[in-house]
């Protein structure tokens, strides 16, 4: 981790403006084609959800903006971040399940196999105190929505940025996927999303490249 010099720092105006914001979040939804990775999952017998958690972290990782956190008036880079994702109970009561990230695809499926299964005994709505190496990561199956927003700390904002994604729908021979990223402004802008969305579809049309 490596605290970002803001004296010299391209977005140092952007961040000072919009770090004021009462409610400095913005939030993009769009759809994604799905078609290969879950054909692929289906072939290989990984799980779709566990494989989703995997390349939606792996693309924030190779982002170097998903990996910027506000610590009051300062902003760090972190070298890695780890996804935060919910899982649900037999009570139909959703818990967090923070699942250490790495980026050999077989190497996550099993640390994620065990921490889930771990969590699922020991449900728990509590991070580490001031654990800001994460991303938070949430499926809903049940809706194909179009719009979404996610509860946040205000005071001070919080600058974790958090994923969604939805009931996976047909469109001709596609499969759809609905999905949402929700931001801090100050630390990126509709850009810096849209080129996450582009490299994420990218991965997602080649499974083959990593789902091995």
């Amino acid at each position: 981790m490596k605290e970002i010099d803001q004296s010299s720092w391209p977005r140092r105006k952007h961040f000072e403006i919009f770090n004021t914001f009462d409610y400095p979040h913005f939030n993009l939804c769009a759809n994604l084609d799905v078609t290969h990775i879950y054909n692929m999952a289906k072939t290989t017998g990984f799980s779709l959800n566990i494989s989703l958690v995997y390349i939606i972290s792996h693309t924030a990782n190779e982002l170097t903006e998903f990996r910027w956190r506000i610590r009051d008036n300062s902003v760090v880079e972190h070298e890695v971040v780890h996804p935060s994702t919910s899982i649900m109970n037999d009570d139909n009561l959703f818990s967090f399940c923070t699942i250490n990230y790495d980026s050999d695809f077989k190497v996550f499926v099993k640390e994620a196999e065990k921490t889930i299964a771990y969590r699922k005994l020991h449900p728990t709505l509590e991070d580490e105190p001031g654990q800001d190496d994460l991303l938070f990561l949430s499926g809903i199956p049940w809706v194909s929505f179009t719009g979404l927003t996610h509860p946040i700390h205000m005071h001070p904002a919080d600058s974790n940025p958090r994923f969604s994604w939805g009931k996976i729908f047909r469109a001709g021979q596609k499969r759809m996927l609905p999905f949402s990223v929700q931001v801090n402004h100050a630390l990126m802008d509709g850009f810096h999303v849209g080129r996450y969305y582009q490299r994420l579809q990218a991965f997602l049309e080649n499974p083959e490249s990593w789902m091995k």
